[in-house]
């Protein structure tokens, strides 16, 4: 059965026990009692179910919004204010991810707390359950960490007031608690799980991968990454362009998703990342002119090159083919069987300035956005990929290379990204230098990842937001009668101040509730 079809039976059963007088006056509302729960395996694989729904999902537009490859709606002041660096402690991004985080955690704690409950002498069966468990409650911590520092570390059901007088555990002891979780985990979860969507042994060890890479625990991270790859079970898949699409759902390179269904578990990825012209979506984040101008051409020269054969009155010929397969640029074809285009001169309901809703910068994302959504916008079965075989490998490659342990292994796991069957980009040159190397590894995860979720958290740990996060935004370049124009947002201007936004602040909220949660510097 695929998990798809398993969490609305755990929204059901929710519904369900809601509605018994005895268990709202003796049971908080989002907790089930182990008088009536925690009993079955059927119990046990139900409360493990409803994990998942904590996992990231369209929040990850937000992350990478608030970034130099994106730009934000002005109509969204929350992320807005974050691209202008005029956001505060009181700003409800950081709160939301913050509450999200820690109710994912808070859910984890509470099913490894009674799971020993269950009846049953399938020890494998737990054990893997809980190993999924201890997985899912890193992944937040990881996001804690990147996003706010040193954070509290809850490893146990708590009450209110013990939640009230939590102090912040130093970043280094939570890296720490998280590498050991995921190690441990990795060793009771299976190569492959028979239901979809669900936690595996390779998941627990990218995550490891990851957690380190951005502990700046290199080794670690190469090993980690490693025991993926020599895993044998994930590859690249052969399509970036379908890489994203119904068809290619829990294809060979993906290791961990959020899974949904259309009219059951959706998700509104249609309506508020697509073409404004398909169901009048929202263009809440839209790419911005440094994402597209980083697309090399297709035999491998940035367009800067003079011998490249860039030419700017048809900018998207002949580049890097995940650029169209990552963003709508005029010319593209539209779920609707239309022409994309968003040159001010068009006339077209895409025209930038046509409408506040449309495309500020002339661009659109094109990751996720299915002809199959195009009837229904905001009601998106398209799972979110949230881990991929790709980040795997230039993990390890980038760790490896920061490491100066610089062998052939490093130019095969980013040769393999840039020679996807339908990319095809021209193989690294050997004999690089490790800063040259460095600069390759930080494109790649720039162009394959992005709006992924994670360019936030690069930008931060290789300490260059505050070079690619100020000054002002540019969009499209496009011909007007004999000119070349270039479109700049009006009247905005990024602001990024290092000395306090590597870190957001700790929401107002929860050192309101908790007077011993300290602030982050600066704010």
């Amino acid at each position: 059965m695929n998990i798809k079809h398993i969490l609305p039976a755990l929204l059901t059963i929710g519904l369900l026990t809601s509605c018994e007088k005895d268990l709202l006056d003796t049971v908080p509302n989002d907790r089930i009692s182990s008088d009536i729960f925690w009993k079955t395996e059927k119990d046990a694989t139900l409360a493990s179910n409803g994990l998942y729904p904590s996992l990231d999902g369209v929040n990850i537009f937000a992350i990478d919004g608030v970034t130099d490859i994106a730009h934000v709606n002005q109509v969204f002041q929350v992320e807005s204010n974050i691209e202008k660096g005029i956001h505060d402690a009181l700003n409800s991004r950081p709160q939301t991810e913050w509450t999200s985080a820690y109710r994912g955690i808070r859910l984890a704690n509470d099913f490894l707390g009674n799971i020993g409950t269950v009846q049953t002498a399938n020890t494998a069966f737990i054990a893997r359950l809980k190993g999924e468990a201890r997985t899912l409650r890193a992944y937040q911590y990881i996001k804690l960490v990147a996003m706010f520092g040193d954070v509290p570390l809850v490893t146990t059901s708590i009450g209110i007031d013990e939640g009230r007088a939590l102090k912040r555990a130093p970043s280094a002891q939570i890296w720490d608690f998280v590498l050991k979780e995921l190690t441990e985990a990795a060793n009771d979860l299976p190569a492959v799980q028979a239901e979809k969507g669900r936690v595996t042994k390779g998941a627990a060890l990218a995550l490891k991968a990851r957690a380190a890479l951005y502990a700046g625990r290199y080794q670690e991270a190469a090993d980690a990454a490693k025991a993926v790859i020599d895993s044998k079970t994930y590859s690249i898949y052969s399509s970036y362009t379908n890489l994203f699409s119904y068809a290619a759902e829990n294809n060979s390179e993906v290791i961990l998703d959020k899974q949904f269904i259309k009219d059951t578990y959706s998700n509104n990825v249609f309506a508020n990342m697509g073409p404004y012209s398909q169901r009048t979506a929202n263009n809440t984040y839209v790419p911005t002119k440094a994402l597209v101008d980083a697309y090399p051409m297709a035999n491998g020269k940035e367009i800067t090159d003079p011998t490249s054969g860039f030419d700017p009155k048809n900018p998207y010929a002949n580049r890097d083919p995940r650029l169209r397969a990552s963003i709508f640029v005029t010319g593209d074809d539209l779920p609707d069987g239309k022409k994309f285009d968003s040159r001010p001169t068009s006339g077209t309901a895409d025209a930038v300035g046509n409408t506040y809703l449309a495309t500020s910068t002339g661009f659109v994302l094109k990751k996720y956005i299915n002809k199959e959504d195009l009837a229904t916008g905001g009601n998106c079965g398209i799972n979110l990929i949230l881990l991929r075989y790709a980040e795997v490998l230039l993990t390890y490659a980038e760790a490896k290379i920061e490491l100066n342990q610089i062998d052939a292994s490093v130019y095969d796991a980013i040769n393999q990204i840039r020679q996807r069957a339908d990319v095809k980009l021209p193989a690294l040159e050997i004999g690089l230098t490790q800063a040259q190397l460095r600069e390759a590894v930080r494109k790649e995860r720039t162009l394959e990842l992005a709006f992924e979720g994670l360019r936030l958290y690069d930008i931060r740990r290789w300490k260059i937001a505050e070079k690619v996060m100020v000054g002002d935004v540019y969009g499209m370049t496009y011909v007007d009668g004999t000119q070349l124009k270039t479109i700049q947002i009006a009247s905005f201007t990024r602001v990024f101040d290092p000395a306090k936004h590597y870190l957001w602040a700790i929401p107002q909220k929860e050192r309101e509730l908790n007077p011993e949660l300290t602030q982050n510097t600066g704010w």
